[in-house]
């Protein structure tokens, strides 16, 4: 007979993928903290989140990258690529872009995440339009929370219109990208704004190593 859910979690949903996560890190995070932070994942992501159908599977997704995030900051044994990571408001527009063009140009050379100091419900209607026309990938991608974990583990952390928000963490390397919101606007000015961060993108990719 399988245990009952832990009543700690806000979906009993959750329990599958609490399982899921606990034994890939199985010697290196206890079951709790893996469920501590599947728990708050799934909360932080309830605020905003304009439709909950997804939301446990969001949720899982979310805990898994602020999970190898953590693995990264204790020193557990890694790729040893560059982190980048992109933090704007929503986390529905330009760090979306920024962060799937680079994830496309670099082809496994960098390690790419997002996040937004005040995430939206959903990323806006004309970035998976513009990113697919690249050829850039932006399948299963949604608007996440700016968490420490993730910062921390970040060689790079670019912002982008989140003014101060983003907290400051001693030794990484911080770049402000002055780039227009996205927001409201229609296709063809979405497609300049893309460019614009393609070519920052490519620039930023020339810089870092190749391993």
């Amino acid at each position: 007979m399988s245990a009952a859910p832990s009543p700690a979690l806000p979906d009993e949903r959750l329990a599958a993928g609490a399982a899921r996560l606990a034994t890939r890190h199985a010697g290196r995070f206890s079951a709790e903290t893996v469920q501590s932070l599947l728990t708050d994942s799934y909360r932080r992501l309830a605020e905003t989140a304009s439709v909950t159908t997804h939301l446990v599977v969001l949720a899982e997704r979310l805990t898994t990258e602020r999970l190898d995030a953590l693995a990264h900051v204790q020193g557990a044994p890694g790729s040893g690529l560059s982190r980048v990571l992109f933090v704007c408001s929503h986390n529905a527009g330009r760090s979306q872009l920024a962060a799937a063009l680079l994830e496309h140009r670099a082809a496994g050379r960098v390690t790419v995440s997002s996040a937004g100091t005040h995430p939206g419900p959903e990323i806006g209607p004309y970035i998976a339009q513009a990113l697919s026309e690249t050829g850039a990938d932006q399948a299963g991608a949604f608007p996440k929370p700016l968490t420490d974990e993730v910062v921390r583990a970040a060689d790079i952390v670019i912002t982008m219109g989140c003014g101060d928000a983003c907290p400051i963490v001693p030794g990484r390397r911080y770049l402000d990208w002055p780039v227009a919101d996205p927001d409201g606007v229609p296709i063809e000015v979405v497609r300049q704004i893309r460019d614009d961060i393609d070519t920052r993108v490519t620039d930023l990719l020339a810089g870092l190593p190749s391993t």
